[in-house]
């Protein structure tokens, strides 16, 4: 069967293209003109054997931001080996680091690679200075200048017990180490962010070593998603992909903040299933397909991790939502489906602060979105919800927690209909 699979002739030539994380060369990048100027602008001092500046790179997630700072960091790269200045650059995406000790011991595993040596300090036992200092070695050791990227950044908040969060002790750590002589090397950190708001949670000492430059990504728009993806399209054999396959995909990624992940992500999936299928071409129902998978895949990989609290929040929400004519929901009406589905189950109710404050906190996975609203003097003040996928696939996806799926549809359809009327 392998062997029958593999004499067949695919759709896709190169899938290195569809994939959301290779860098491309620039001219695959789009719309972010400005942003490459800036960034390049900014890190090009290493060329001359210099420390460039720190950066505070900022926007929504699929703008752009990774994708330009590997791009320049590897044209730099280049040009400095041919004038034999040894410059390195430290990746780390912070999502699933959960304390600075894991962080940092993360640093010193990336700079051991890039400067091809053996870690010589291990990964339990030791303290978080040993780690500090080991990563102080293999950096004086092996480079001239090195730039530090710490991407999703704002996920690295580490122990609850600690003034400021672990994001702000690496940042002060790391920005301050060259101006105390533990670092001969030039170094620079830029710090990548969905979280607009991520420096005001800076401590004051971090905030003053650290002084970024400030590089602001917004949104796709349709458009510049179509261009995007045009210019992936040699991923895959001439004449393969039909006429609307590249507008539908990036007028789905648009409805979703514009994310050009979601869009090289739904192009990949819809080529794949059109493989599986034996079809020729990739047409429109494939990218119906995939938008399904897609949107199904990425909710389902986000609340697997999350509390039950957190599910039951998200769950009265979308309920709400996806009964609702606009399809958000106030958290007004909200906290009471909640209050339902915790009497249903008998789990902890939280007061009403603490479910905004959950639903809030779900806002970094960019499930939902919020603005403050008031309806007229009676209504008084309230948080209004928007989901960016579908709140539909949201429920069917929670209801995978046996749990939730406990309770009634019919009676969590009925307890949101009889609230979103008394909002009348």
């Amino acid at each position: 069967m392998l062997l029958e699979f593999d004499e067949q002739e695919g759709l896709i030539r190169e899938r290195a293209l569809l994939d959301p994380n290779h860098v491309v060369e620039e001219d695959r990048i789009v719309g972010r003109d400005e942003q490459l100027q800036e960034v390049t602008k900014m890190l090009r001092v290493a060329l001359g054997n210099n420390r460039p500046p720190n950066l505070f790179l900022y926007g929504p997630s699929g703008t752009g931001k990774s994708l330009i700072t590997k791009a320049v960091c590897n044209k730099i790269t280049k040009i400095c080996e041919s004038r034999e200045i040894e410059f390195g650059t430290i990746e780390v995406n912070c999502q699933d680091l959960d304390t600075l000790g894991v962080a940092v011991y993360e640093l010193v595993t990336e700079a051991a690679d890039e400067a091809g040596v053996d870690v010589e300090v291990p990964k339990h036992g030791v303290s978080t200075k040993e780690k500090w200092d080991e990563l102080f070695r293999i950096v004086n050791e092996n480079f001239d200048s090195i730039v530090f990227v710490l991407d999703e950044l704002d996920m690295l908040v580490g122990r609850r017990d600690k003034q400021d969060p672990a994001f702000s002790r690496l940042l002060y750590q790391l920005s301050r180490a060259g101006g105390d002589g533990e670092l001969d090397a030039y170094i620079s950190v830029v710090a990548i962010s969905n979280d607009t708001k991520m420096m005001e949670s800076v401590g004051s000492r971090a905030l003053s070593s650290f002084t970024p430059e400030d590089v602001h990504f917004d949104d796709y728009d349709a458009n510049q998603l179509q261009s995007i993806l045009r210019r992936r399209q040699d991923a895959f054999y001439e004449d393969v992909l039909a006429d609307d396959v590249i507008p539908l995909a990036a007028a789905f990624a648009a409805q979703t903040h514009g994310d050009a992940r979601k869009a090289i992500d739904l192009m990949r999936v819809a080529g794949e299933l059109a493989e599986r299928e034996g079809d020729a071409q990739v047409r429109e129902e494939h990218v119906r397909q995939a938008q399904d998978k897609v949107e199904k895949n990425r909710v389902l990989e986000v609340v697997r991790g999350i509390s039950t609290q957190k599910k039951l929040c998200l769950y009265a929400t979308a309920a709400v939502a996806a009964e609702s004519n606009n399809g958000s929901a106030r958290s007004t009406t909200g906290y009471k489906v909640y209050q339902f589905l915790t009497d249903s189950i008998d789990a902890d109710q939280y007061h009403q602060e603490t479910y905004v404050n959950k639903m809030k906190e779900l806002t970094t996975y960019s499930l939902v979105d919020f603005e403050r609203r008031s309806h007229g003097p009676s209504s008084g003040m309230f948080l209004e919800f928007q989901f960016g996928e579908s709140p539909e696939t949201i429920l069917e996806t929670l209801r995978e927690d046996s749990r939730i799926d406990m309770v009634s549809q019919d009676e969590v359809t009925s307890v949101v209909r009889a609230q979103v009327k008394n909002e009348t």
